[in-house]
């Protein structure tokens, strides 16, 4: 039957591989934007319009917000994920260069996009001209000034290369028409309100300084912050130019179209090239190392064409990503649609392979019912035969000694001789019944239910004519001894008021102990297989076995031989000769001593005030038994499955059913059905003190089936029903 559910799990397995065998190798590539504005939004979203066309890649965000400290973070943040690939756009030229070379000496591609940085240790190089932009707007304003005029210009980010490379080329270009001044070179950041900061307190300095004729922004929020400044200041509005010229409400190319500024420059973002660059490097294609990107002048010449122009280009990308959110779902369906199908063949096989292990299984097992009862005629026959040939001296001996006790020479015989005759006679006799019920015992085992090793077994240890039996209910005591003598000894003091399990050895003891969990053991120390002590050792070790209590009973009587005992983990140590009365003494106060955790749950009538001791979770445990806490916590764990049974929890345990049962009741007097109907009516009574749900919410929660037996429940417990309960 095994072979047969490894063969389907195998099936299961290579259906699941075949699912995912059109998997590709997976890209995490990371970008590193320095800040977050209209242009990199812009940009990031040609990124991922990008990535539609390469299922194999995954990106991953991060902005700086103009923070060298965090950027550097972000960059060792995304390396320490395991990306395979850094685009990165650093904030200045030299301050982010550590990170750079960090992510690089590790073996991770970097791409440096739009920004440059003084480190060489880069795999490619992606943006525009930023020295020609200042370059050609310098030429723009020579021209529109008709070559005079007074300027301001307003920088960039201080040390940023774009706003370095753009001076740069503004001035150069400026420098060239000696007729164009620059009265003031202010410094920004790339944003509004610093540019709107930066002129304000310029213009406060110079009220009464002669006009200005144009303002250059290094991008166009400067611009504008530079021409909200001069309208709260009342001054004659001068030109106003700046650099970005990005489509969409607020960006450059609408403000030229609205004359709010009078020229910009096209920085392209070209996400989607960027992307491509980043898969070539990954998949090993040839790219170039370094990248310029196209860019033009933005005038109120071409800002209306441009505008339509990036307002489709807008729609369309739009439009794109409805139709991949669309395309997502369509691959979603068809891959659920696919995993179905190959769960539907891999079920169909599983079962066919289930099937014909199960007519195995039948098969097997009728062949060996047919050899059990093969066997079981042939035992019958030897045990006839053997029985036969003990009867015949037996019958001899018994005839011929009734004939002896019938004449005169046994009435003349004295008492002592008479005493020794009625012994030989009345064990004759029970050698006679013994052989009678051997013979009995295994004619019904194989006429009744073919057990024929149980009743073998019961053969080995034949109760005597009038023993008393246990009751059901009785503790189990397990003896451990080769001495089979002392075995019957022991078993007759103790028949009458325990079940009593034997073991010749301590190799036996310990598997009988695993087995049946008894509540006690009395062992031997000087045995074979194992000895006394290290079969105490071992049952002290085992989960299972290691609440049982353990007496040594042993002929070793030194101090030293009795700490060795204790040391092993005994409980009890009694040396022979000993006193039967003493053995039970010590046997009821070893038990008694393991029912000390029966209130496990316990729980109070619902018209005493609730307390911290009646709430499930705060039930004193005893540190020495972990077995008892891992229970509880299970139990208080799966309270509210109404499906939980023994078997799960014994599951849970690591254990089996009975050796569940056995422990649990051992330790605590209570079975688990029963402690686990405790724990739910504990909870239940706290939440009806407590919470304002209804007794069919509680019932549900505390793992009832239906309110009804719930409600029987509780009033089993506390004779009053869960409604009352509230009331009062």
């Amino acid at each position: 039957m095994r072979k047969y559910c490894q063969f389907a799990f195998i099936i299961l397995m290579i259906a699941g591989m075949a699912s995912c065998s059109q998997d590709v190798k997976k890209y995490r590539i990371g970008v590193s934007q320095c800040s977050d504005d209209i242009w990199r939004d812009k940009q990031n979203s040609e990124l991922k319009i990008g990535a539609y066309f390469h299922d194999n890649v995954e990106l991953r965000f991060a902005a700086a917000y103009d923070s060298d400290e965090r950027q550097i973070q972000q960059i060792d943040s995304l390396v320490n994920e395991g990306i395979d690939l850094l685009i990165v756009a650093p904030n200045q030229v030299s301050t982010i260069s550590p990170a750079i070379d960090r992510a690089y000496d590790k073996g991770i591609p970097v791409i440096v996009f739009e920004r440059k940085t003084n480190t060489k240790k880069y795999t490619a190089y992606m943006g525009a001209d930023n020295y020609e932009m200042g370059h050609l707007m310098g030429e723009y304003v020579a021209t529109r000034l008709n070559e005079r005029g007074r300027i301001i210009e307003v920088m960039g980010l201080k040390g940023s290369s774009p706003a370095i490379e753009r001076h740069n080329g503004f001035r150069e270009a400026i420098a060239q028409h000696p007729g164009i001044q620059v009265i003031a070179t202010l410094q920004g950041d790339w944003t509004e309100p610093t540019a709107y900061n930066t002129v304000k307190q310029w213009l406060d300095k110079n009220k009464d300084g002669e006009k200005i004729d144009l303002v250059f922004g290094m991008n166009d929020r400067t611009a504008m912050g530079a021409r909200k400044a001069f309208e709260e200041a009342g001054r004659a509005l001068p030109l106003f130019c700046g650099i970005d010229g990005l489509p969409g409400e607020n960006g450059g190319i609408r403000l030229v179209q609205d004359s709010l500024l009078d020229a910009s420059y096209i920085y392209p973002t070209h996400g989607d090239q960027l992307l491509q660059l980043a898969v070539d490097i990954l998949e090993g294609k040839p790219y170039e190392k370094e990248t310029k990107l196209m860019s033009a002048l933005l005038t109120q010449d071409n800002a209306r064409v441009l505008l339509m122009e990036s307002e489709e280009i807008m729609r369309q990308s739009h439009n794109l990503e409805q139709l991949h959110e669309k395309a997502n779902k369509y691959l979603d369906q068809l891959g659920n649609q696919r995993t179905l199908i190959f769960v539907a063949l891999a079920a169909i096989l599983l079962l066919l392979a289930l099937l014909a292990g199960i007519y195995m299984y039948y098969l097997q097992r009728a062949r060996i019912q047919d050899e059990r009862m093969q066997m079981e005629r042939e035992q019958l026959d030897f045990y006839t035969q053997v029985s036969h040939e003990l009867r015949t001296p037996l019958t001899l001996i018994q005839g011929p000694l009734d004939q002896l006790l019938r004449t005169n020479d046994f009435r003349d015989a004295s008492d002592n001789a008479r005493e020794l005759f009625s012994i030989v006679r009345r064990n004759t006799q029970r050698l006679t019944r013994l052989i009678n019920k051997m013979l009995d015992a295994q004619v019904g085992g194989t006429v009744t239910d073919g057990n024929a090793h149980v009743e073998t077994q019961n053969l080995a240890s034949p109760a005597p004519a009038g023993e008393i039996k246990p009751d059901e209910d009785a503790s189990t005591v397990l003896i451990v001894d080769d001495n089979a003598d002392i075995r019957t000894y022991l078993r007759s003091i103790l028949q009458g008021k325990y079940s009593v399990l034997e073991a010749e050895d301590g190799q036996r003891g310990l598997e009988l102990a695993r087995e049946q969990v008894p509540d006690l053991i009395v062992s031997d120390v000087m045995m074979p297989v194992m000895n006394g002590l290290e079969f105490c050792q071992q049952v002290k070790k085992d989960d299972i076995s290691s609440h049982i209590p353990i007496i040594l009973l042993t002929a070793r009587a030194l101090e030293k031989h009795q700490i060795e005992g204790y040391e092993s983990g005994a409980d009890a140590y009694i040396t022979k000769p000993f006193s039967p009365e003493l053995l039970l003494a010590r046997i009821d106060n070893l038990l008694h001593s393991r029912h000390q955790l029966k209130d496990l749950w316990s729980v109070k009538p619902a018209t005493e005030p609730a307390t911290p001791a009646a709430s499930v979770a705060s039930v004193p445990m005893p540190i020495e038994d972990a077995f008892i806490s891992q229970f509880k916590k299970i139990v208080e764990e799966r309270l509210s499955d109404s499906n939980l049974s023994v078997e799960d929890l014994a599951a849970d345990m690591g254990l089996s059913r009975v050796q569940l049962y056995r422990k649990v009741k051992a330790l605590t007097g209570s079975t688990p059905v029963d402690l686990l109907r405790k724990a739910r009516l504990a909870q239940a009574q706290r939440l009806l003190q407590e919470s304002t749900l209804s007794v069919s919410e509680i019932a549900y929660q505390v793992g009832f089936a239906s309110p009804s037996y719930f409600t029987k429940c509780y009033k089993d417990e506390f004779g009053t029903v869960p409604g009352e309960a509230r009331k009062s």
